[in-house]
């Protein structure tokens, strides 16, 4: 009966005659439904790996002073382990926070995931977070709705410009359910991962968000995910605290990013197999957990407490540091899972610690503590993705309170500008430029920076000594019908080069012929390339400077000219790329 009803749909939706909105609109629907017993199988998973591992599905603070130190330290390592030998033998691309994973299928391979990523990652996820890996199922989440979501545009045959929407309504529909946010989920998927707001791409986010929701709130009801404290402005002189607090958290945001890429570069550098570090990284973090058991998994319970004003102050700057290593060591040691409850975490902290020390210097005119927290999540979150609306809108959607937006928007405006203005790429686009894949730049500049100018010029090059006439000058554009000349001295490197537009002003000038040499007519400020850079740089380079042409050096001196690139050379590297690149991928 299954299989018959597949095969209906399958024949049904790749007619001709269906309606290209309305089909896009159905496939985002099943999306979300399927994105959203993701999630709920995802936080099912969770828990069961946490009592797999424990014996108890609660908080960890409210079992944790009863757990021997044997347990604290070996069961996150014993943990770690597994996730090690999942990721290996089961998809690389389940190693880390994931999100990195989904904007460089998007941007480079329209949106297309191999299959098994979904499961991989679920299984990788939950043991991690439920042996107490200091992650999130966010990032997780969106990586499962979105190989999800793949899979399903694949079967329909979405046609290949529609396929990055649909992997944005399985990211959508996964951040919707997880935080039961489904305002939140469509800003998520348009603002950092598809980076489009256009009619075409929001509708089916948002329907497939919706959808996910719905089946969200019908297991887990329609809650939200942390105890929210009734904010209430308590003088308009917080508005002057407000932008210290942004400011603050922007730092933080940049600590939090730098340490995380830090880490990985330092168990990088251990000679070990890959699939073993993560237990060593279990290790470190067990030892952490003996104290702070605050930041074991997703640290919800937490957030909680510190919303709700019952950490004190000090204890809660603590945790800001302890939050980043331990998060750090559990990703940068190969764990799985997400960073956006982490810097939900960090924020929370953050902006608890400044709550209580504005309580302690301006007691008459400052709310709580818990207050400032909440908007602190929002203005490190803002800090660490470089996405200020999809932090607002996501507190301002968990607290359903209007009166938090004005915090909201300074905080994290701020947080997001002093992280922008401070370090290239956020915590998810850094990774993929450590990659060498800027996706700022789109498809087209990622295939263009591998291919090489060496690969793509031409050796017939046209160059004249420095002491050649402007005569001759002349006949030779005539018999070698050149665009440039390029000119040599007498050790034959590259001192200038001469278009036939240097020249044309000269021609009626008779007189001249035989005085004015190469040397004198020459463009001596030359832009030139090496047979190893990209064509990217070539093509930036002719933009730039608005020429079509441009001479190839090397050479032991790096002088001599050994050959051209023209203009339509790039654009043929390009095509070639493509239609390789359409082949590989059918």
């Amino acid at each position: 009966m299954i299989q018959q009803t597949y095969q209906w749909l399958v024949r049904l939706f790749t007619r001709p005659h269906v309606d290209e909105r309305i089909f896009a609109l159905v496939i985002a629907a099943i999306i979300g439904i399927l994105s959203g017993y993701g999630a709920v199988l995802f936080r099912l998973m969770i828990k069961l790996g946490q009592y797999a591992f424990y014996r108890n599905t609660h908080d960890i603070l409210t079992f944790a002073h009863s757990l021997p130190v044997y347990y604290l330290i070996g069961l996150p390592s014993l943990g770690g382990l597994f996730v090690g030998l999942i990721v290996k033998y089961g998809a690389s691309e389940a190693r880390g926070h994931g999100v990195p994973e989904v904007m460089e299928a998007v941007a480079l391979r329209d949106g297309r995931i191999r299959k098994r990523v979904a499961a991989v990652k679920i299984m990788a996820s939950a043991i991690c977070i439920g042996s107490g890996g200091s992650v999130g199922r966010e990032g997780p989440i969106v990586q499962i709705g979105s190989s999800l979501a793949s899979t399903i545009s694949q079967i329909f045959k979405v046609s290949r410009v529609r396929q990055k929407t649909m992997v944005g309504c399985g990211a959508a529909a996964g951040i919707a359910a997880t935080f039961n946010a489904p305002i939140a989920g469509v800003l998520f998927a348009l603002e950092i991962l598809l980076g489009d707001f256009g009619l075409a791409s929001f509708s089916p986010v948002v329907l497939a968000s919706v959808t996910a929701t719905t089946i969200s709130r019908h297991y887990f009801g329609d809650f939200p995910a942390f105890v929210i404290p009734t904010y209430q402005l308590k003088s308009l002189w917080e508005f002057a605290l407000y932008p210290f607090l942004g400011l603050l958290a922007g730092g933080v945001g940049l600590i939090f990013i730098t340490t995380l890429y830090k880490t990985e570069d330092l168990f990088d550098a251990v000679k070990m197999p890959q699939w073993l570090k993560p237990a060593v990284g279990g290790f470190f973090l067990g030892l952490i957990l003996l104290k702070w058991p605050h930041v074991f998994g997703v640290g919800y319970g937490a957030i909680n407490e510190a919303l709700l004003n019952d950490l004190p102050g000090l204890f809660l700057l603590s945790l800001v540091f302890v939050k980043i290593a331990a998060t750090s060591i559990t990703l940068g040691s190969g764990g799985s899972g997400g960073i956006f409850a982490p810097s939900l975490f960090i924020g929370a902290m953050a902006g608890g610690f400044f709550g209580w020390a504005v309580n302690l210097l301006f007691p008459g005119i400052t709310a709580s503590p818990g207050a400032y927290a909440l908007v602190g999540m929002g203005a490190v979150v803002a800090g660490t993705t470089h996405a200020p609306i999809t932090a607002i809108l996501i507190i301002f959607e968990m607290s359903g309170n209007y009166k938090i937006i004005l915090p909201m928007m300074i905080t994290s405006i701020l947080s997001a500008i002093v992280a922008v203005s401070l370090k290239k790429g956020s915590i998810y686009t850094i990774k993929l430029l450590r990659r060498g894949v800027d996706i700022s730049g789109g498809m087209e500049q990622n295939i263009l920076k591998t291919l090489r100018v060496k690969d793509f010029m031409t050796n017939e090059v046209a160059t004249v000594p420095e002491s050649m006439t402007l005569v001759n000058l002349i006949n030779t554009f005539k018999t070698q019908n050149a665009s440039y000349l390029h000119v040599v001295n007498e050790n034959n490197d590259l001192t200038g080069i001469i278009s036939f537009r240097d020249i044309r002003a000269l021609l009626e000038e008779h007189a001249l012929h035989h005085l004015v040499v190469a040397k004198d007519v020459a463009t001596t400020n030359v832009e030139t390339v090496k047979p190893s850079d990209s064509i990217l740089v070539a093509l930036e380079i002719m933009g730039e400077k608005g020429i079509s042409q441009l001479p190839v050096v090397g050479g032991e001196d790096g002088k001599k000219v050994i050959g051209t690139l023209r203009h339509k050379d790039v654009i043929a590297a390009y095509d070639k790329a493509v239609i390789r690149r359409e082949i590989e991928m059918v």
